[in-house]
């Protein structure tokens, strides 16, 4: 049996991967018309604002038809088409607005795991504050004037994020952090490796939170979670690190200390090895 995540713990989660998004393209097509987007690394989106179109791709069983106020996200940037709905008259008008957003961590992230090859929120379903929130980032985009696309980032951030929350909570995912979170056994141990994550964990001392066999915890954890907990541990603490290179007060040498490793060097050689990118190389791109 399990239970709900503590939200305060979830606000954790969802503050460590903060949501970065983009809008692209204010668009329009008439008649018959086909739009193909490519395989990218970050995540497609199209808030559909009138009339009608069809998705296609290779990772969906089947066309999907979108209408007024739909919006449609490919979490994981995969290829797919946009086209005329079949069956509209000749000289229909579709307008939608199209965009990306990306998760701090890019790709390797338990939100990103958790979301599907293709997420879409319906007009009909969603609540007030969602579509509310949608019909003023159509508004804003099409509003010129200064600090519009400060404006209009801002609410596709909310708006996307807010989209992300309701399918996770609406499907639970079969298997990562949200589930482990729900686990009344890995929840003690994955709230303590959040509070501190610079803390000189070792497996005994993670099992005896779990008030599991040292055996028992690291089946559990990694069936559960995808990784193994000494992973877990490394991959939070480096998502910590983008959160704490984003204060230029604060030096890599200190942030190595607060996220456990002895050395700056050491903590230089695991952050570049799964970001790909050196701490300074980070600091400057977001800076």
């Amino acid at each position: 049996m399990t239970e709900n995540p503590d939200p305060a713990i979830l606000d954790t989660v969802l503050g460590a991967y903060p949501l970065h998004a983009r809008i692209t393209d204010d668009a329009r097509y008439c008649g018959r018309w086909r739009d193909a987007e490519p395989q990218h690394d970050r995540a497609w989106v199209h808030l559909m604002d009138e009339g009608r179109c069809r998705i296609e791709a290779p990772s969906l069983a089947q066309p999907l038809n979108l209408g007024d106020g739909d919006l449609v996200m490919f979490p994981h940037g995969h290829a797919h088409t946009l086209r005329s709905d079949p069956d509209a008259a000749p000289d229909s008008v579709v307008t939608m607005i199209c965009g990306e957003f990306q998760f701090a961590g890019g790709a390797r992230n338990p939100l990103v795991d958790a979301l599907p090859t293709c997420l879409v929120v319906r007009a009909t379903e969603c609540g007030d504050t969602l579509r509310r929130l949608a019909h003023l980032l159509i508004e804003q985009t099409r509003r010129p004037g200064p600090g519009q696309r400060a404006v209009v980032d801002k609410l596709a951030d909310a708006l996307f994020a807010m989209a992300v929350r309701q399918h996770l909570e609406d499907h639970p995912p079969p298997r990562g952090l949200l589930v482990g979170l729900a686990d009344p056994r890995l929840r003690p141990a994955l709230e303590a490796l959040h509070r501190e994550p610079g803390r000189d964990w070792s497996l005994p001392a993670l099992a005896d939170l779990a008030l599991l066999s040292r055996a028992a915890f690291a089946q559990r954890f990694t069936d559960t979670i995808g990784q193994s907990p000494m992973q877990y541990l490394t991959q939070w603490r480096m998502n910590e690190a983008l959160r704490l290179l984003r204060d230029p007060r604060q030096s890599v040498a200190s942030i190595a200390e607060q996220l456990g490793y002895e050395s700056e060097a050491g903590f230089r050689r695991t952050f570049k090895r799964v970001h790909g990118i050196g701490p300074g190389h980070y600091r400057a791109t977001e800076g």
